[in-house]
C-alpha cells in the first residue's frame, strides 16, 4: 500500500501559483493554472497533476513558442448562435480550458446545445476535469484536443505521426450514484504522463503499450520513446478523429505540433468543447412514468445488476479517491513528487518542501 504526503491545498496554490508567475503568467492565469492542477491532484490524476503541467509548460509553454503569458481570447465570426469559435492565441491551455467550457454551458442554458472551437491552443491537461465540473453542474460534456507532440504510432505503422489525443465525456449521474460519470482516455495504451510517473517511481510499463528508438515493444519507461494507440485500430480510429476535428477547426500537420520552424506552417493545437443540457434530450416517454433522472438511475442500475454489482463505473475511481484526499484534509503526494516540488519552489524563490514536515496517510 503506497505512503501517501498530505499537503495543505493553500500551500500546494502559494506554490504552484508562483510558479506561474514565476514565468510571466498574469494573476488570473496563475490561480486558474493551480486550481486546475489541484483537481487533478484531488481526484488523483498524478499523471496530470501540477509536476506534469508546469513540465509541459517547460518543455512547450512559454519555455518555448506554445504557451504565451497574458495571451488574449480572440472570438471569430460565426453565424450559428449556439457555436463559438475562438483563437486561444497560446493562451495557458487551464485558462482557455476553463472560460471555454463555462461559454458552452452558457449557451447550452440558451440553446440546448453549446459548442466551443478553439485554435492556436496550448495543451489543457486532463480533460475529464472540465466535463466532471459541468456534470457536477448538471450538464452532459464533452471534450477532445490534439495532444501537444505526434507521439503515437499509428495502427500498422512504425512512426509516431498521431498525438494521445483524449476524449472526455462527463454526465450528470451524482443524484443517481453519487458522482458524475466521467468516461476519460487518452486513445494511447498509457499517456507520456504516465511514462514520466512510472520513470519517478521506477516501475515499469505495462505490455505493448509504448516502443523504443527502434520500434521495439518495451516495458521499461527509460528506454520508451513511442506509443501505441489502445486496442489495436479502434484506438487508432478514435485518435484519428480529434485529428480531423483538429482539422476543421484549423489545425495543421500532426508531426508538426509543438516541433516550431520557420515554415510558414501551424504548429500549435486545437481544442473542441460539447455541452448538451439534459431538458433538450429527454423525449418524455420513458417507461413505467419514470422522470429522465429516474430513468438514468434504472439504466445504471441493470447495467450494474445481474451479478456485475462489483464492477466499477468510470469516474468511481475518481470519486473515491477525492473522498480519500476529503478525509486526509490535504491534496496527497508521494515522497518522490514532494521531491519534485521542492525542486520546483527552489526554481521559483518559494520556501522548499521536505517529506519531514508533511502528515502521512495510505
Amino acid at each position: 500500500m503506497e505512503t501517501f504526503h498530505i499537503v495543505p491545498e493553500s500551500r500546494h496554490h502559494t506554490l504552484v501559483a508562483a510558479a506561474y508567475r514565476h514565468r510571466g503568467y498574469a494573476a488570473d492565469e496563475a490561480d486558474e493554472g493551480a486550481r486546475f492542477c489541484a483537481e487533478a491532484s484531488r481526484h488523483g490524476i498524478r499523471t496530470h497533476n501540477a509536476l506534469k503541467a508546469l513540465h509541459l509548460d517547460h518543455l512547450f509553454g512559454s519555455g518555448s513558442k506554445g504557451c504565451v503569458p497574458k495571451a488574449v481570447i480572440e472570438e471569430r465570426p460565426c453565424r450559428f448562435p449556439s457555436a463559438r469559435i475562438w483563437n486561444a492565441n497560446r493562451k495557458l491551455g487551464q485558462s482557455t480550458g476553463y472560460r471555454a467550457m463555462a461559454e458552452a454551458m452558457r449557451l447550452a442554458d440558451q440553446y440546448g446545445v453549446g459548442t466551443v472551437s478553439v485554435d492556436n491552443a496550448f495543451h489543457y491537461l486532463w480533460g475529464g476535469g472540465y466535463v466532471m465540473d459541468a456534470a457536477k453542474r448538471g450538464y452532459i460534456a464533452y471534450t477532445n484536443c490534439t495532444a501537444a507532440l505526434a507521439e503515437v504510432v499509428p495502427f500498422g505503422g512504425k512512426h509516431p505521426t498521431l498525438g494521445t489525443n483524449p476524449h472526455s465525456w462527463g454526465f450528470p449521474t451524482t443524484d443517481a450514484i453519487g458522482y458524475p460519470i466521467v468516461i476519460d482516455w487518452a486513445t494511447s495504451v498509457v499517456a507520456m504522463g504516465r511514462v514520466q510517473q512510472l520513470k519517478r517511481e521506477g516501475k515499469p510499463l505495462p505490455p505493448l503499450a509504448a516502443v523504443d528508438k527502434d520500434g521495439n515493444p518495451t516495458t521499461d519507461p527509460n528506454a520508451a520513446v513511442s506509443l501505441l494507440p489502445f486496442g489495436a485500430h479502434k484506438g487508432y480510429g478514435l485518435s484519428l478523429i480529434n485529428e480531423i476535428v483538429g482539422a476543421y477547426i484549423g489545425g495543421s500537420l500532426p508531426t508538426l505540433r509543438n516541433r516550431w520552424a520557420e515554415d510558414g506552417d501551424k504548429h500549435t493545437c486545437t481544442f473542441f468543447f460539447q455541452v448538451i443540457h439534459p431538458e433538450a434530450m429527454g423525449a418524455g416517454a420513458f417507461a413505467k412514468g419514470r422522470s429522465q433522472a429516474e430513468n438514468v438511475k434504472a439504466v445504471i442500475a441493470d447495467v450494474l445488476g445481474h451479478g456485475n454489482e462489483r464492477c466499477m463505473l468510470p469516474g468511481q475511481v475518481e470519486a473515491e479517491f477525492a473522498r480519500k484526499t476529503a478525509a486526509a484534509g490535504g491534496l496527497l503526494f508521494s515522497a518522490a513528487e514532494i521531491q519534485a516540488f521542492d525542486e520546483l519552489a527552489r526554481e521559483c524563490g518559494q520556501p522548499g518542501w521536505s517529506v519531514a514536515e508533511f502528515k502521512t496517510t495510505t
